[in-house]
């Protein structure tokens, strides 16, 4: 009696084509260069693959994905914490699949844009995710049509086809605004983020508009220049101690410009929240740590990462994703940094 292909010992090109009911020379292509044949295809193919025992389970698993187990990560600044947090969160998804993730730091002085050009390749990986929101991915894709499947996490794209996983900054921003607003403040200044980039303009547009629904005019708010640094946040204070009057409450973008505005006000003898209260937003490590411990809006940076990675996982399926922009929601968390006035 014959075995079931399951069990035959040697499985053959031939079985998988019999239990796949394809050709052989499909077999063939679905096996080494899989773009040339369709999902439907490539998918009955690994099952047949499977099925038979041809190839070990992970290739056919390999094989739905498209070819080389990998992804590619490229992050803005691999030393900061915030990126870090969203890149445990890809790699914890990626590793169930069997899926490696490439980190290319793309700041790095060795890092030139030909040479970063070489990720976006379907022969290097299977897919990238992007973080860093200085990329311009349909300027990309207009030099590059056959790209590999690409999500952002924690950014926007300037390509609506591409699926993104990011934190909802406009509210982000009413958190932080309505918390000092509760505290009695009405004098306001906010140190803003990139304003090239959608998340740093959403933050401004959240502030301003949370002042004007509390009845305040947010034209009378101080704005001052950033760009998520330290610097920009020292900058900021040496301005905001130069001023006649100053704001009694302080919106900042990020928690390094927080830092940086509460570092150099504390040198020129000024204590916060005594006179002035500081929000920050991220939530990174230290911010709790930090003297006094900072207010700030929590990112769920690890569930910006995960979502990022799922919605690539269904790219390399060969899904279209239920949810192609996933908006995850802050918090805010009150630390000493903010105090309620008279």
């Amino acid at each position: 009696m014959t075995k079931p292909d399951s069990q035959k010992p040697n499985p053959t090109v031939q079985d998988v084509a019999r239990a796949a009911k394809v050709s052989t020379a499909t077999v063939s292509r679905a096996l080494s260069t899989p773009e040339r044949v369709s999902i439907k295809t490539r998918n009955r193919v690994a099952e047949a693959v499977e099925k038979t025992g041809y190839v070990l389970n992970h290739a056919a698993r390999n094989l739905r994905r498209r070819d080389t187990g990998a992804i590619v990560a490229l992050v803005p600044d691999i030393g900061n914490s915030h990126f870090s947090n969203i890149l445990q969160g890809i790699e914890t998804v990626c590793a169930e699949k069997n899926l490696k993730v490439l980190i290319a730091d793309t700041r790095k002085p060795t890092m030139s844009r030909p040479r970063i050009g070489e990720f976006f390749s379907k022969n290097n990986c299977d897919g990238i995710v992007i973080l860093d929101g200085h990329f311009s991915i349909s300027g990309i894709r207009e030099a590059n049509p056959k790209l590999p499947p690409i999500v952002t996490a924690g950014e926007w794209s300037d390509d609506p086809a591409v699926p993104i996983a990011v934190v909802n900054n406009l509210l982000g921003a009413e958190l932080a605004v309505s918390h000092l607003l509760r505290f009695g403040h009405r004098k306001f200044g906010h140190i803003t983020g990139l304003l090239t980039h959608k998340p740093g303009r959403d933050r401004l547009e959240g502030f301003k508009s949370t002042l004007e629904a509390a009845g305040l005019d947010p034209n009378d708010a101080w704005i001052a220049d950033g760009d998520y640094t330290l610097a920009a946040g020292a900058r900021a204070a040496e301005a905001w101690l130069n001023m006649d009057e100053r704001p009694t409450a302080m919106f900042c973008a990020s928690d390094r410009s927080a830092f940086g505005f509460i570092s150099a006000l504390n040198e020129a003898g000024v204590r916060v929240p005594d006179e002035v209260s500081v929000v920050g937003f991220d939530d990174i490590d230290i911010a709790e740590h930090f003297v006094p411990p900072l207010t700030t809006i929590h990112q769920p940076r690890r569930a910006v990462g995960e979502h990022a990675a799922q919605l690539l996982l269904s790219l390399l399926e060969g899904k279209q994703p239920e949810a192609s922009k996933v908006q995850i929601e802050p918090q805010l968390v009150v630390r000493k940094s903010t105090k309620r006035i008279s």
